[in-house]
């Protein structure tokens, strides 16, 4: 082959000499082809699952990495059965054979030559003629060849489909040797079952078998994925028009056959119609559940024994409005804290929890994030935790061990942050309160909504079955703070006052106007790496954080992480490549995913503490601080978070808050996006935007609709209950 160019289009076929580098999910590899009497190459992308020995035929571009040179990204693949016997010796020896080392493959191919494959087609008796190998042995190694020919032959099968190695192990583990009659009698149910494959990679592969288009599987698939798209932005269900418009567009068929294929969904119990809108069998059941589970507490005749009791000499000096919020746990098994920052919600808390512990009954208390949950203990003295672990959540059951048949064991429950709670959790929650408690949920109604489905407070809030306290009043403390005064000017709909320095006197908030984005992010850049540490004593990755609208774009989370983290820790030479990204000791991490076997859960900081390669392991040092330690297969797990999304730092307070705000995010400029990332920022907090962006926000108080029925069903619950 001649010297590739960058970005030229390419086939290269050869053997596979190394893998360099694979991640569990099949979704990136690194590996070295050589081309027969030519030179090692490069190859990167979907091709995990190979081994060593194996020839390969891989189709893509070429292009010039900055720090691995020329590589070619690889587009699709096939695997061929080696044939030189080098290969043939790493093939055998790769593991793909156990039992089979190097000494035995070499043995192996060292008497039988290029014939290799074809003499262990032949058997156990061709095996035995073959000195330094004996009977058992060769019996053993014919056996598992055996066995391992019909897989191969279905590996190749399903890899001609376009499904990777990785995926052919998943389709294994779940279907055993009928994956690949599986395959071809329906691919769409790989879209319902398999992790990973959902339904345009379904839909790639029954093409690749010629299904009809207009398959009844094929609509079926279509509409489900569709209902799921929708529940991933927020809503419970969609009206059954909706979906039929939806699914239509989708699989590019007629909105008659789509209706076909969402009642042939339904048949199956994929998909569930209540008072005409479509539901999936697990919201549908959440969402009918959750009314009955609220009254059930709200109407208990045990909680009129379970009072708080005030404590004597305390000095603390509440106004009405937050007496009446600690009065009205006594009046009702459900209320509702609710209001914005500086009005006094943690003094409220901390009150009820002294008078409950006073009256000397069992508190519970909790909240959806592990760094909540903290804020939480340290502002009340007693130990919360998160929702998951509260409700003792099992991941190999996907269950929660606490329930109506194993509640907690409380008289008080006092979760926070209850704007991130969507409707499954909520589910999940009113389950395991026995009757008889006290409940008291604590939050801001105008943050932004969960990301899960739902908008489980505002159904609340509307139900009438919680006494709700608004707490309004700024503290004169507060009043102090530009932070909280311009937060609650936003939420009012009237612009952040832009501050006015004197004499040098350092504030708690600034705005930068700028709205150029290369230039913002210049501007970012120095804030972090001098003006920030330099004027206020800050530490640029433990104090500051960057909190953005999107993650696309050049002041998006990744650009910026990119940037940060080149300007914060440019040398480190202990680094691991996860797909596109480069990982670095020292480098900003936030944890994406819970993992209650490690302990560490969704929105969890820390920094990258340890990388050791040979060993293809990690640590990572949380906030608490407690170490956790990672296979660099694990790597899908954690993100740089030097800059995070909005979205993601619900439930988290820090120092310093730095919040670019540009026309670029327009997609995103909406109020409460702008008044949920200032009310972060505990001491600092500082506006790199435009006037314009920010006023679109600021105008912006639209809230996108999500469809569900909680609210009305709630109101009915309670109607049904008061007639009776």
């Amino acid at each position: 082959m001649n010297e590739p160019q960058a970005q030229q289009h390419a086939t290269l076929r050869g053997e596979i000499t190394r893998v360099v580098f694979e991640n569990e999910d099949g979704s990136f590899a690194v590996i070295r082809v050589r081309e027969p009497g030519s030179r090692e190459y490069a190859v990167c992308g979907p091709v995990a699952g190979v081994v060593a020995g194996q020839e390969i035929e891989v189709e893509g571009v070429w292009e010039q990495h900055a720090e691995f040179g020329r590589q070619l990204r690889a587009g699709q693949f096939r695997i061929i059965l080696p044939s030189t016997p080098e290969g043939l010796k790493r093939y055998l020896s790769s593991g793909v054979i156990p039992g089979i080392g190097p000494k035995t493959a070499a043995l192996i191919v060292d008497h039988f030559g290029a014939k290799t494959l074809s003499m262990l087609d032949a058997g156990e008796a061709q095996l035995k003629a073959i000195p330094g190998i004996g009977p058992k042995k060769a019996e053993a190694i014919a056996r598992v060849w055996r066995e391992s020919a019909a897989r191969r032959d279905s590996y190749i099968f399903l890899q001609g489909l376009g499904i990777t190695p990785a995926f052919c192990a998943r389709l294994f583990k779940r279907y055993g040797e009928a994956a690949p009659q599986m395959v071809k009698t329906n691919p769409y149910r790989l879209a319902e079952e398999v992790d990973g494959i959902g339904f345009l990679k379904a839909d790639e592969i029954a093409k690749s078998l010629g299904i009809p288009r207009d398959s009844i599987p094929r609509l079926t698939a279509a509409a489900v994925h569709s209902l799921n798209g929708m529940i991933a932005n927020g809503d419970v269900c969609c009206p059954f028009e909706t979906l039929v418009t939806a699914t239509a567009e989708l699989a590019d068929e007629p909105p008659e056959r789509a209706r076909l294929g969402i009642e042939a969904a339904v048949e199956r119990r994929l998909l569930r119609i209540m008072d005409g809108e479509i539901y999936t069998p697990r919201l549908a059941r959440a969402e009918t559940e959750l009314p009955t589970l609220v009254a059930r507490l709200a109407m208990s005749e045990d909680f009129a024994g379970k009072k708080l009791r005030p404590v004597a000499g305390s000095r603390l000096t509440l106004n009405a409005e937050q007496k009446l919020a600690v009065e009205r746990v006594n009046a009702s098994a459900l209320s509702i804290i609710t209001g914005g920052p500086g009005v006094g919600k943690t003094t409220v808390v901390g009150e009820i929890v002294r008078r409950a512990q006073k009256a000397n009954l069992k508190i519970a208390l909790a909240a959806p994030t592990g760094r909540a949950a903290k804020r939480l203990s340290e502002s009340t003295g007693v130990a919360a935790q998160t929702l998951h672990r509260l409700l003792q959540y099992d991941p190999a059951t996907n269950q929660f061990n606490s329930n109506a048949d194993s509640p907690l064991n409380c008289d008080l429950l006092i979760v926070d942050e209850i704007s991130m709670l969507d409707i499954l959790l909520a589910q999940a929650l009113f389950r395991a309160i026995p009757p008889g408690s006290s409940v008291v949920l604590v939050g801001d109604r105008d943050q932004l909504p969960s990301v899960g489905p739902g908008t489980v407070l505002s159904s609340f809030i509307e139900s009438r079955w919680f006494l709700v306290t608004e707490l309004t009043q700024i503290f004169r403390q507060a009043e102090n703070s530009r932070i909280i005064v311009n937060a609650h000017r936003v939420n009012h709909g009237q612009m952040p006052e832009k501050p006015q320095m004197r004499n040098g006197e350092l504030l708690d908030f600034y705005w930068i106007e700028q709205d150029d984005p290369e230039k913002a992010l210049s501007i970012i850049e120095k804030l972090v790496s001098d003006r920030i540490p330099a004027r206020f004593g800050f530490d640029p990755v433990d104090d500051i954080q960057i909190l953005t609208p999107m993650n696309r774009g050049l002041c998006g989370t990744a650009a910026i992480n990119e940037r940060i983290e080149a300007l914060l820790n440019p040398q480190e030479q202990r680094q691991f490549k996860f797909g596109e990204r480069v990982f670095k000791c020292g480098d900003k991490v936030m944890q994406i995913t819970n993992n209650y076997d490690k302990g560490v859960f969704n929105g969890d900081l820390g920094r990258l503490a340890r990388i050791d390669v040979p060993a293809k392991k990690f640590s990572v040092l949380f906030d608490g601080p407690h170490t956790v330690t990672y296979h660099f297969d694990e790597a899908d797990q954690i993100t740089h978070a030097y800059a995070v999304t909005v979205h993601k730092s619900q439930g988290s307070e820090f120092p310093v808050v730095i919040l670019p705000f540009l026309s670029q995010h327009y997609m995103m400029l909406q109020r409460n996006l702008l008044y949920t990332a200032m009310t972060r920022a505990k001491k600092l907090l500082i506006l790199v935007g435009s006037r314009r962006a920010v006023q679109l926000a600021v105008e912006n108080a639209r809230l996108e609709p999500r469809s569900t029925l909680l609210t009305r069903r709630l109101l009915e619950k309670r109607h049904e209950l008061l007639r009776k």
